[in-house]
């Protein structure tokens, strides 16, 4: 099965951020992926955009790869936290705020979808169909208990 992932670091989003945009992409088809970020108003989309197709090309380029990218899904996808660059807002009354500016790290991995295998024919080449299963009784007894006055 092949595989190709790539890695995007010190992206400037918080890893929450980019995490709720490769929530909608993880585990499906990479064309479907592309033009789910393609329609997503987040701005993180666009560098997760970057990063997939990178994935996609490093695939590509592993030996025994079929040449059909319709058979590739995007296996893992990940936000890790980078490094916070840490900076000083002034405030009233000579206080300061702090302002944390952070960085994420964006991991993107595909695979090759295994050959769907077709099921084995009978050896006599007729399917036996099969006998229909014994229902089991909800009821404990048989008729419906009678009303008493």
């Amino acid at each position: 099965m092949i595989a190709g992932q790539a890695t995007a670091k010190y992206v400037r989003t918080s890893a929450q951020k980019a995490g709720l945009v490769l929530a909608l992409i993880r585990g499906g088809g990479v064309n479907q992926a592309l033009a789910a970020l393609k329609f997503s108003r987040k701005k993180i989309a666009r560098d997760i955009e970057k990063v997939l197709r990178s994935a996609i090309a490093n695939a590509q380029q592993k030996p025994g790869f079929s040449g059909d990218v319709e058979r590739l899904y995007v296996s893992a996808c990940y936000a890790d936290q980078g490094p916070s660059q840490k900076r000083v807002r002034p405030a009233p009354m000579g206080r300061a705020y702090r302002v944390v500016k952070r960085t994420a790290h964006l991991t993107v991995a595909v695979a090759e979808r295994p050959e769907k295998q077709a099921a084995p024919a009978p050896a006599d080449g007729v399917a036996e169909p099969k006998a229909p299963r014994a229902r089991k009784s909800t009821r404990t007894g048989g008729a419906p208990a009678a009303k008493k006055k």
